[in-house]
């Protein structure tokens, strides 16, 4: 059986209370994952499909479980360090899972109460490095 990435989610959402706490939580991450940040001004950013901004006062910041991919085991831990160090709070740490042979992952809940976890699915062959879309205008 093949297993694919990058068909089913077009961007997620992330609302934030304190947007700067935020925001220096999800750039030390990306940083340690390789991902840059495509864009960003004054209350928002983007790192590709990732997209948070500061949540007005009347909503709730967002509570997800997203799952960052990492390229092997050294990554998922330079993601949970990475993460504790910019203020995330353990929620699990670096190890294999039960979830198949190989599901290597760590957890940690980020400064909005989200669980943000990086995953090495063991050794593996990727058909391409990303899907590049070029809208025809």
């Amino acid at each position: 059986m093949a297993y694919h990435t990058g068909r089913l989610i077009d961007h997620v959402h992330l609302r934030a209370h304190d947007f700067e706490k935020t925001r220096r939580f999800y750039q030390a991450i990306l940083n340690v994952l390789g991902i840059p940040v495509t864009a960003s001004g004054k209350d928002w950013m983007q790192a590709d499909e990732l997209f948070i901004d500061e949540t007005p006062g009347d909503i709730l910041p967002s509570h997800v479980h997203l799952a960052f991919q990492a390229r092997d085991e050294a990554m998922v831990k330079a993601f949970y360090d990475a993460a504790i160090a910019a203020g995330g709070t353990d929620n699990g740490g670096p190890g294999e899972r039960h979830y198949h042979p190989g599901y290597y992952a760590a957890f940690v809940i980020d400064p909005d109460g989200n669980n943000i976890e990086a995953v090495f699915h063991g050794p593996n062959t990727r058909s391409v490095e990303s899907v590049v879309i070029e809208p025809k205008r």
